[in-house]
């Protein structure tokens, strides 16, 4: 059961800095549509700053697995946080 929790809790991390991604888009430019914001992020250097953005909403599903008492899922977001890292280090350096 705890390999499923942490997969479940990876699965909504990831789901969650996607929906931040998107508010950081959003708010980044108003060309219009939220995927013109992002590809102009890239031209410009700047999508993983929005990725390390959409990331912080991953704290607050993260403090609400640990007070549901779902340890389990927590590391799971735990995981899709340090992805989300690794990424965008991938993406400044490559």
């Amino acid at each position: 059961m705890t390999k499923k929790d942490v997969f479940i809790g990876f699965i909504i991390g990831l789901a969650a800095n996607a929906v931040g991604l998107f508010i950081a888009a959003l708010l980044y430019n108003n060309n219009g549509s939220v995927f013109n914001n992002i590809k102009a992020a890239s031209a410009h250097g700047n999508l993983g700053q929005l990725i390390s953005f959409g990331a912080a909403i991953n704290l607050l599903v993260f403090f609400l697995f640990l007070r549901k008492k779902h340890e389990y899922r927590a590391r799971g977001v735990l995981l899709a946080t340090l992805f989300a890292a690794l990424l965008t280090l991938a993406i400044k350096f490559f």
